[in-house]
């Protein structure tokens, strides 16, 4: 049974959905630890909240929200040099960005 490439591009983005919503939730867990925790024992994990676990949050929101632009905006570019390669004559270089 073949299937098509839409029904396979429907199923990566629900499993990036997916994945980036686990990352979300298991981000968020370690945050609230840093909030309601006792202040005496906050200065053990503050390092790795403020360094990691805010930040990948943070892009994972983001990602989660706008990343339908992201991906609109990146393939824009990529159809932009494809334009431009093809107008200069580097046919190899164009070949790369193909889809």
């Amino acid at each position: 049974m073949a299937t098509s490439a839409n029904a396979t591009s429907i199923v990566n983005r629900g499993m990036t959905r997916t994945v980036f919503r686990w990352i979300h939730i298991v981000c968020g867990i370690p945050i609230l630890g840093y909030i309601y925790d006792s202040p005496s024992d906050t200065h053990n994990y503050a390092h790795s909240v403020r360094y990691f676990f805010l930040p990948v949050l943070i892009l994972s929101g983001f990602w989660m929200w706008k990343g339908h632009v992201v991906r609109r905006l990146l393939s824009k570019g990529a159809h932009i040099m494809r334009s431009i390669s093809a107008t200069l004559g580097w046919a190899p270089a164009a070949a790369q960005f193909k889809r």
